[in-house]
């Protein structure tokens, strides 16, 4: 029996995967083929700017994966490839064991490693059996029946794999202090607060696997002396917290989950704790603070939360990509995953590509790669022929890497040196047409709202800051607003107590950095060179090539376009509101941008 698997992720469902599934249910009902294909759902592949996808598996395995699929298309798929057995290859994104046929996603998996994303987009996430069947599970009962907690930690200590929240701390080292802990209760905590603009690995991974964190989870609980632990995901993340929660009572049922695990002394309890939304609760104190039912901020360290955590007991935090790795790692064994990467940064890292990307979406690479490689062979690079120009990486907490950097290799201690950071892993693409000091602006108004306001530099420093990059896009600034800014960051970066404050500067400081023409034409030229700063910049009509068609004057809103029709218009500069109007609407052409 054919299967079909519609992509029902977020990014799925947005594009309109519910309608696609909807139809294809109600259309195999009418056939009355409920015994010759089956409809199934699945997670994100990462190939979002395709969306929606819909594959048809055969039963050997071999499958083909549809692209921009609507109701309609997807009715013509479901009786000329699942029930006639005929392929439609112009549709084709991603091609699976089938000779002859291929598609660009075939182009787009084959520089990837997946690891973390192993089962996303293959299984379906709210049906344990599809995870059981690709080994789910396994890595969980050999430790238990063949390890013993310092067998466990040694293997990922030896894996080499590091903290994918965004710090880079050993993971192994972090599980020792835990074990090593005095305490009669200890916690594992799973931290899934992705508040990145631009971000979305852990989102997709709990959408389309949540059952590799668990059992990431469990087996950190193993090897720290935990009994319960807690995932703690943003409530603006329904879906991850529907198929949680599936996950957790199906492995419940299964006994994977529960007293007494596997026959064992082992027991393990997991509960749910949806946050509000605060980005600051990404940091691991504030987490704590929030999941015990305190106002979401950071605490002063030490202790560490592995010294003294939630409730006061001994705590291990990592975020939801680093506990996904952990089962493939034991099954696999700590040499595998350390063969990839770099001597330093070893495995995978998983990405969530945004902005001015050809191939907008989830990729997972292994460490070590370029980020030019990553971009142009992997990403498709710029679409419309436009000029790269900067990647933001590390989110508001990251910061701009310029375009003559991307032979950079990615990892941990090279990204740090370019000024940005690794961050969990949200990287978004800019091109010509970016403004920088306005992407500046962009992540430090993000950052500032975010502010818990325990510290008074976080507080007011970014709040000076922010004014200084506003009065410069406005066309106010002057010439001394650059060192104030620079003054200001250091200054922020030095006395913030947790990394909201330490890193909100590094977007300001880095495009100072590199793009400093840019801030300087603001301040000296009073212009925009990527046309973005709308009060610094000026609409004009070019007389040879203005038809007099009048279409300009009728759209203006601020009523500053005039002339006679068949002849040359003109813009009162006074009057006009620089909304880019005439600009949209001229089809010859005729407005100029300065």
């Amino acid at each position: 029996m054919r299967e079909i698997l519609v992509g029902m992720a977020s990014c799925g469902v947005a594009a309109g995967a519910d309608k696609v599934y909807e139809k294809l249910k109600e259309e195999i009902q009418a056939r009355g083929a409920e015994d010759k294909v089956k409809l199934k759902i699945t997670g994100c592949i990462g190939m979002c700017y395709r969306e929606p996808l819909v594959e048809v598996r055969e039963e050997d395995g071999r499958g083909l994966i549809y692209a921009d699929v609507t109701p309609k298309r997807a009715v013509e798929i479901l009786e000329k490839h699942a029930l006639g057995g005929e392929p439609i290859p112009e549709w084709v994104l991603l091609s699976r064991g089938f000779e002859g046929i291929s598609g660009e996603g075939n182009e787009l998996l084959k520089k990837q490693v997946r690891i973390v994303l192993r089962n996303c987009g293959i299984i379906d996430p709210e049906n344990i059996d599809d995870y059981l069947a690709r080994d789910g599970y396994k890595a969980l009962e050999k430790v238990l029946k063949t390890m013993t907690p310092e067998e466990v930690i040694d293997e990922i200590y030896k894996s080499g794999l590091r903290g994918r929240g965004g710090a880079g701390f050993p993971t192994g080292l972090k599980w020792k202090f835990t074990r090593a802990s005095k305490g009669d209760k200890k916690y594992v905590v799973c931290n899934a607060d992705e508040g990145d603009p631009g971000a979305f690995m852990d989102r997709s991974t709990l959408e389309g696997d949540p059952h590799s964190v668990l059992e990431g989870m469990l087996i950190a609980a193993y090897a720290i002396g935990a009994d319960e632990g807690y995932i703690y995901v943003r409530a603006e993340y329904p879906r991850a917290i529907h198929r949680l929660k599936i996950a957790i009572a199906q492995a419940e049922e299964r006994g994977f989950i529960g007293d007494n695990i596997f026959g064992t002394d082992f027991s393990f309890h997991i509960h749910i704790k949806e946050g509000a939304g605060a980005f600051v609760c990404g940091e691991e104190t504030a987490l704590l603070q929030s999941i015990e039912g305190k106002r979401g901020m950071p605490r002063v360290r030490p202790p560490y939360p592995a010294q003294k955590g939630l409730f006061g007991k001994p705590t291990n935090i990592n975020n939801v990509e680093t506990y996904a790795n952990v089962p493939w790692i034991i099954l696999n064994g700590a040499e595998k995953f350390a063969a990839m990467g770099t001597e330093k940064s070893k495995g995978t890292k998983v990405f969530a590509l945004a902005g001015k990307i050809a191939r907008g979406g989830l990729v997972e690479i292994p460490m070590g790669m370029t980020i030019r490689e990553l971009i142009f062979d992997v990403a498709g690079g710029i679409p419309g022929g436009k000029k790269p120009k900067a990647v933001q990486m590390g989110g508001p907490s990251g910061g701009c890497i310029p375009v003559e950097l991307w032979d950079t290799p990615i990892d941990y201690e090279s990204i740090t040196a370019t000024g940005a950071i690794m961050g969990s892993g949200g990287l978004v693409v800019m091109d010509e047409d970016t403004c920088m000091v306005d992407v500046a602006k962009f992540f430090l108004e993000f950052t500032q709202r975010e502010s818990c306001g325990k510290c008074t530099f976080c507080r007011i420093g970014t709040k000076r800051m922010l004014e200084i990059l506003q009065k410069i896009t406005n066309g106010e600034g002057e010439p001394e607003d650059i060192d104030k800014l620079e003054e200001l960051a250091y200054k922020v970066k030095t006395t913030s107590l947790c990394g909201l404050g330490q890193t909100a500067p590094n977007p300001v400081l880095t495009t100072l950095k590199y793009f400093r023409d840019e801030y300087e034409a603001h301040i000296y030229d009073k212009k925009c060179p990527a046309k973005v700063c709308r009060p610094l910049l000026t609409y004009t009509i070019i007389e040879d090539k203005c038809t007099g068609c009048t279409l300009c004057a009728l759209k203006c809103p601020a009523g500053a376009i005039s002339g006679e029709r068949g002849k040359p218009h003109t813009i009162d500069q006074e009057k006009c509101i620089k909304c880019g109007m005439c600009y949209q609407v001229c089809n010859f052409d005729a407005i100029k941008v300065e």
